[in-house]
Order: structure tokens, then sequence, then C-alpha cells
């Protein structure tokens, strides 16, 4: 069984485990606003109890070291949530799946935890894929992944919902890095 570090950091970011204790922070920092989930995979939250019993899972996962495990990213400077990164196991690849608070768009910041957790899974052994999308209309995600050092594989089709948008599932762009 693989096991994910438990913390990090990058130039600009720390991440470690999501707890239960972040909920309110999260949901301030992101998990709150429409537009920041515009193209997730879960609706916006409007209190913070549902959020906190999905960070209890998260804790869990962290726990048991079985599912998806996801980090809580805040700036160095001064420890202020920025936003969440989490990446799934599934045999000799690795998926991962982020989000950054509007307040921090545009700066360049996800790229870097996307790229630590892509460079340290092609480092283990046994993994030789590693993998995200984002909705075709998420250009800027599609770039983030990009500047972690991935490069676009194609379409995949009709293959993600965006509840916020709609009940069908939609194009996605993907993008790796293998070795």
């Amino acid at each position: 069984m693989l096991r994910p570090p438990e913390s990090f950091e990058t130039a600009r970011l720390t991440a470690r485990p999501l707890t239960v204790a972040d909920a309110p922070d999260v949901f301030a920092a992101y998990a709150n606003d429409p537009e920041v989930t515009r193209y997730l995979a879960w609706k916006a939250y409007a209190d913070v109890a549902p959020l906190a019993e999905f960070l209890k899972m998260c804790e869990e996962t962290w726990r048991t070291g079985q599912g998806h495990h996801t980090w809580l990213l805040s700036l160095r400077a001064n420890q202020e949530v920025a936003g969440s990164i989490g990446l799934s196991v599934d045999r000799h690849q690795v998926v991962f799946g982020y989000v950054l608070g509007k307040k921090h768009w545009g700066q360049g910041l996800m790229a870097e935890p996307l790229r630590w957790l892509v460079d340290w899974s092609l480092a283990q052994p046994g993994i030789y894929r590693a993998w995200a999308f984002c909705d075709t209309e998420n250009a800027s995600s599609a770039r983030v992944m990009e500047k972690a050092g991935m490069q676009r594989e194609g379409i995949l089709r009709r293959w993600h919902v965006c509840p916020t948008i709609g009940p069908e599932p939609r194009d996605c762009i993907s993008c790796s890095r293998v070795r």
C-alpha cells in the first residue's frame, strides 16, 4: 500500500492533512463559493456542518491509509488557508484533484503542490502514471496541470459531472506525466 507523506512544503505553500477543526477556515476560504466549485464534483457548502462531516472522512483516510488523501494548503508566509489538493492511487497510477480559493487565483500557486505530488508519485516503485483532468471550459485548471509538468493527452468525452452546471457528464481535458 502506497502511503503519501503527511506533510510537505513548496516555495510558497505548506501542505498537511485536513482535519475537522479546519472546517470553518476551509468554508470561509473556498468551500462556500459557487464560483470556486463550479467545475468540481461537489456543490459549494451552504453550512459548515456537512463540510465538517466530509473532513471527518478525510481524517479517517489518513488514519487508515485507505482512500483519497487530501491536504490543506496554506500560505507559508502567514498560514492563511488557500485551498486543498488530494490524490487517489489506483494500481499503477495516481490521480489528483485540487481546489484553490478565488482570492489566490492567477498567482501560479496550485502548480507548486501539484508538481511536488506528481514528482513524489512517479518516484514511487510501481507508479508509472500521474494524471488529472478538468472540464474543457476550465482553461485555468488545464494550465495548472501543464505548469506542473503534465502533458495534455486529449479529451475524455462525457467524463465528469459538475453538479453546479447540470446532471449530465461533461467533456474533460486529460493531462498526465508518465515514466
